[in-house]
């Protein structure tokens, strides 16, 4: 199983990114997909996650009305969508996996990707 975070980069404050996390190896459907981020000298945090079915969302309370997750199973991707970002939203975005959850989000994520950096000038 192998997870691939991709579409970071620098942007300004007030901009919009889409991170995307493509998987293989995995019954992509039957798994859920979360996306974490690490910023410098900090824990690693939940930022989002969904199903494998897409038919549950959840968001971190910072996020909740910046952020929009979703995915296609057909080409096996998850999709992240920043909006108004912030200089403290600069972080390592991380996804990964539970391998095991159809309808409903997880605590259990056993599959991590690589990261992609996400850097927000003020």
């Amino acid at each position: 199983v192998q997870l691939q975070a991709s579409g970071g980069g620098l942007v300004q404050a007030g901009g919009s990114l889409r991170l995307s996390c493509a998987a293989s190896g995995l019954d992509f459907s039957d798994s859920a997909i979360g996306w974490f981020r690490q910023a410098p000298g900090k824990e690693r945090e939940g930022v989002s996650c969904i199903s494998g079915t897409g038919d549950i969302t959840d968001y971190t309370d910072s996020m909740k009305r910046r952020s929009t997750i979703s995915r296609d199973n057909a080409k096996n991707t998850v999709y992240l969508e920043l909006n108004n970002l912030k200089p403290e939203d600069t972080a390592v975005y991380y996804c990964a996996t539970d391998l095991r959850s159809t309808h409903s989000c997880s605590t259990d994520w056993v599959v991590w990707g690589q990261g992609t950096l996400v850097t927000v000038s003020s």
